[in-house]
Parts: structure tokens; C-alpha cells; sequence
């Protein structure tokens, strides 16, 4: 066998066995394309696949190659259930499919994964708000009262879990600012931005709040608000799907303002 077949074979055979893999901790892999038979793995807490020279990782991008491959969002096969040890059959694992039994919290899962919902910025508001009444339904406090201490305890953390959830992917801002978080980017929602056109209009906004005659003409004022940070997101959307988080960090400082501004509205209301 040639040295060049022999390293494909080898290469192969390594990069079927490490497709087996997932994390366990985050209960997700990222997608991979193959490029090359060259291929280095480094053993890590989550188990990542480093690249080497013809071998590019590309997060849910992908090119041609010899092999395309993306996996989707894995199971954590790993989990069991404290109280009858049964396997955990879907993922999250937050109460347990054989006896029902509520699971602690599990910090590695992040809300995307306790809603069912891809890691992106653009998510349908309808799926969201069905899922958060399904786990209300099993976690809210009425539902647990007559459990154990202990199942009492975990339904409280996994309810307030689950309500801290929604209420982040439910805002346009706080979801931008968590799905950067997660890749590693983290925003200061205090830090002032420097361009005097915004900050003058936002002034203009204030005075017009103040002197506002009636909630109609709040209403009014509000309206543009809203427009102004639909404007916002999806410039911050934009550059998120671009990988471009220096912009998409100034779209949140943006929305960070106009966000303010309608808080301002509601509670004159």
C-alpha cells in the first residue's frame, strides 16, 4: 500500500470514529468539512476538533471538499435520572420520560436547547411561546406541590431557568446580546458609543417624550421606536450570519438606546 493511501485509510478511519463523538457538555457539535486526509484531534473538556493543514473547521459554514458534513444538535446520552436512573431518552433532560421526576439544573444547556430552538438570531416567536407554556405546564409551582423537597427545589431553579429563558429569546436585544455571549463575545450594555448624530436624536426623543400631550402622541413617538430597532435588528442579523461581530456589537449598542427610550414610553403610558 502507497503512503498516500495508507494516510487516507488511517485519516478515514479516524474521522468515522470521531464523528461517533459528541458533547456531552453542551450536548452539540459543530458542523465539519473535509478537505484532506491530514487531520489532528485534541482531546478537550467538550472534545473539539482542531484543524490541521487542509482541514478547516468553519462553524455552520461549509465548502467543497471531499466530504460535507454537519451534524445537528446531539442528544446528551450521557445523562441519567437521579431518582430511577433511567437513561435520558431527549434532550434537554429536564424532567424524566419514565418517572417523571424533575432533573436538577444543568448549567451547560443553554436556552436555545431548553426551547428546541437552532442557535440563531432569527426565531419564530410562536414556537417559543408554545414551548414555554409545555414546560410551565410541568414546572410551574401548582404542578409540584404535592413532590418531594428535593423535586420542589429542582422544579423552582429549572421553572426560573425556563422563564429567564423566554424573556431573553423573546427580546430582539436581550437575544442578540446572550447569542453573542455564547460564542464567546461579551457586551457592555454601559459602555457609550461616540457619534453625535444618534446621541443628538435620542435627546430630541427624551424632550418629546416629556412634552408629550397625550398617549397618543406617545403611542406615536413609540411607533418609531419600534421601527428604529426592527431597523437595528436586522442589521445586527445581518452581521451575525457574516461571523462580523465588531458590527454586530454596534448594532446592540445602537438598540441599547432606542431600547431605553421605549421603556421610558411604556412606563408614561
Amino acid at each position: 500500500m502507497s503512503k498516500q493511501k495508507l494516510w487516507i485509510s488511517l485519516s478515514s478511519s479516524v474521522l468515522r470514529r470521531t464523528l461517533r463523538l459528541t458533547t456531552c457538555s453542551a450536548a452539540k457539535t459543530r458542523s465539519l468539512t473535509y478537505v484532506s486526509p491530514s487531520l489532528t484531534i485534541s482531546n478537550s473538556e467538550n472534545f473539539r476538533i482542531f484543524p490541521s493543514r487542509g482541514f478547516e473547521f468553519l462553524g455552520n459554514t461549509q465548502l467543497p471538499g471531499k466530504w460535507s458534513l454537519c451534524t445537528q444538535a446531539a442528544e446528551n446520552i450521557d445523562a441519567k435520572c437521579w431518582n430511577c436512573n433511567a437513561e435520558a431518552e431527549t434532550a434537554p433532560f429536564l424532567v424524566c420520560g419514565s418517572c417523571r421526576c424533575i432533573q436538577p439544573v444543568d448549567q451547560s444547556v443553554d436556552y436555545f436547547q431548553i426551547y428546541g430552538l437552532e442557535k440563531t438570531y432569527d426565531i419564530k416567536d410562536d414556537n417559543l411561546e408554545r414551548k414555554y407554556k409545555d414546560w410551565q405546564k410541568q414546572l410551574h409551582p401548582d404542578m409540584v406541590h404535592s413532590k418531594s423537597e428535593k423535586e420542589r427545589e429542582n422544579a423552582a431553579e429549572q421553572s426560573a431557568r425556563v422563564i429567564d429563558g423566554y424573556r431573553t429569546l423573546s427580546n430582539p436585544l436581550s437575544r442578540a446580546i446572550y447569542i453573542l455571549k455564547l460564542e464567546g463575545v461579551n457586551v457592555d450594555e454601559e459602555e457609550t458609543i461616540s457619534e453625535p448624530h444618534l446621541l443628538a436624536e435620542i435627546m430630541e426623543i427624551r424632550e418629546a417624550v416629556e412634552e408629550a400631550a397625550d398617549s397618543q402622541a406617545l403611542n406615536q413617538i413609540q411607533s418609531q421606536m419600534q421601527e428604529k430597532l426592527k431597523h437595528l435588528s436586522n442589521l445586527f442579523a445581518y452581521a451575525f450570519r457574516n461571523r462580523n461581530f465588531e458590527e454586530a456589537v454596534k448594532a446592540i449598542q445602537r438598540m441599547t438606546y432606542y431600547e431605553r427610550a421605549s421603556q421610558e414610553i411604556v412606563k408614561k403610558l
